[in-house]
């Protein structure tokens, strides 16, 4: 793979976090809450609010900071490690949300996580085969 493959990887997924990260705050905030599960114990809304500015402050870092590229993609791939319960949960509890709205659809959004986790480990430069394939 190339530098340019891994770098528009990089900047597409900061720009697609920075855009969930305002809709966890804005237009998007109440299905956002339909996705905390009932046993987190934190309160809905502090939990969007809470990881709508993770977003926003992860997808920034990835896109300005190219020099923290490979800390950025390994916390982000962490975030969605972090909040891969909730989306179980959304599946177990059959949840609506985001047109979600059958076990069919949330169980197949269930196996885009990883792909989330791969692109963010992909764009930060820990899935180069050597360190001159930059």
């Amino acid at each position: 793979m190339t530098s340019t493959a891994r770098t528009t990887a990089r900047i597409l997924l900061g720009v697609i976090m920075v855009g969930a990260g305002v809709a966890h705050l804005t237009t998007q905030r109440q299905e956002f809450r339909a996705q905390v599960p009932d046993w987190f114990p934190v309160d809905e809304d502090l939990t969007v609010v809470g990881s709508g500015v993770v977003e926003i402050g992860l997808g920034l870092a990835f896109v300005l900071l190219p020099s923290k590229r490979r800390l950025v993609g390994a916390l982000l791939a962490a975030f969605f490690v972090a909040i891969f319960p909730g989306n179980i949960a959304q599946y177990v509890e059959g949840v609506d949300a985001f047109g979600l709205d059958t076990d069919s659809k949330r169980l197949i959004r269930l196996f885009f996580q990883p792909v989330l986790v791969v692109w963010a480990l992909f764009g930060g430069g820990w899935l180069r085969r050597t360190r001159n394939d930059d």
